[in-house]
């Protein structure tokens, strides 16, 4: 059994998905690790992880549009050090997730076809985000 960690930089633009699959599968092939689990976390209280549809980008801006119906700016939010996107950030992340984790066969992700890692920006603003990978299994 092999353990190997990585953390990622990944540039947010704004609010949305971004695409990270590439970018952890490039990790689980650094790892050399043919099965096991893969295991990403979000370093932040204000983006989370999905695995999404990855064909149809109307997808993501639907769920865009709901997580803004969910928790909205215009909600009289208590915590708002940061600027009206702040708390809302904040509760969206919590109605999703801070980790993913996807099991690793022949040395690959195992997702369906349609499916798709993503990192998903809550703040409006672009900023770094900090993406941590854990891979753990036995070598190829």
């Amino acid at each position: 059994m092999t353990i190997f960690q990585k953390q990622l930089e990944i540039m947010a633009s704004g609010p949305g998905l971004v695409d990270v699959t590439a970018r952890v599968q490039a990790v689980v092939t650094e790892s050399r690790v043919g099965a096991g689990l893969c295991t990403a976390f979000v370093m932040h209280t204000s983006a989370s992880l999905v695995i999404q549809e990855n064909a149809d980008p109307a997808v993501r801006r639907d769920l865009e549009k709901l997580m803004a119906d969910l928790a909205p700016e215009s909600r009289a939010w208590e915590h708002d050090d940061e600027g009206p996107d702040d708390m809302p950030a904040h509760a969206r992340a919590a109605l999703t997730q801070t980790s993913l984790c996807v099991p690793i066969a022949s040395g690959r992700l195992v997702l369906g076809t349609w499916q798709g890692l993503y990192l998903w920006q809550h703040r409006r603003r672009g900023e770094m985000r900090h993406l941590f990978v854990h891979v753990d299994g036995q070598l190829a």
